[in-house]
């Protein structure tokens, strides 16, 4: 009676975090999935303060989120950027455009075409191509554009190699038809981009996923008592909630 009175009060006194974050396992590795529903939770970009500095860190965002009574549910590194932390592509933040579309190819994992856009929209997200960005010029309060596609209407990207040596600690971003729920994972250990891509595909059966980054991939998951420090970030994605 006195244990069951225990974990009751445990479980009320547990914050109750709108996002869900976990750890899984898929085709021999190990991920940490956040899923995010668009419906109730507030998801958005975060790159510069409010002196024009990048926020680089999870913790300086959080930071400027508690003097406005708000705090992060979870964070990750959301697409790529040069060494000044701007990034390589398109990006929005609070509907204010910071770098144009970039639809051609180009070197690395960024101009490997197919690539794409996650647009952020009142109560939706969107992973979507980037040529069918441009032509169908959304109006996003949040965006941020990375590559290569991951998962293309339902099928893997075409130049995915299942026997490919390039692996690395990856972080990437899908969506569901609908736009109303987001899923955000990022793997344990080195990973190719065929595993990862079925992930999305087979596993958390996605129509539309999206390459964030590799090697510097990072989580902020206070749920999972983790948050992943290192070398300063450009942009960052997360939830914000009203501080406990």
């Amino acid at each position: 009676m006195i244990r069951a009175a225990l974990l009751a009060l445990l479980a009320w006194a547990a914050p109750a975090w709108a996002e869900e974050c976990e750890n899984i396992d898929h085709d021999g590795a190990s991920y940490t999935i956040c899923t995010v529903d668009l419906s109730t939770d507030t998801l958005r970009l975060f790159l510069y303060d409010d002196s024009g500095a990048p926020y680089g860190q999870f913790s300086a965002i959080d930071r400027a989120l508690e003097e406005k009574g708000q705090q992060l549910g979870f964070a990750m590194n959301a697409g790529m950027y040069h060494d000044d932390r701007a990034p390589v592509g398109h990006y929005v933040e609070d509907g204010k455009e910071v770098m144009r579309v970039i639809p051609n190819a180009g070197p690395g994992n960024f101009g490997l075409l197919p690539n794409g856009i996650l647009c952020l929209r009142e109560g939706r997200a969107d992973v979507i191509e980037t040529l069918r960005f441009v032509d169908q010029a959304p109006e996003c309060l949040h965006a941020t554009q990375s590559g290569p596609m991951l998962v293309i209407d339902g099928d893997l990207h075409p130049r995915f190699l299942v026997d490919s040596t390039s692996r690395y600690v990856r972080n990437g971003v899908g969506t569901s038809a609908d736009g109303k729920t987001a899923v955000f994972a990022i793997s344990d250990s080195p990973v190719t981009f065929h595993q990862f891509g079925r992930l999305f595909r087979d596993h958390l059966s996605l129509p539309n996923a999206l390459f964030l980054d590799g090697n510097i991939s990072r989580l902020y998951a206070p749920q999972l008592n983790r948050s992943d420090f290192g070398f300063s970030l450009g942009p960052i994605i997360g939830t914000v909630r009203a501080a406990d």
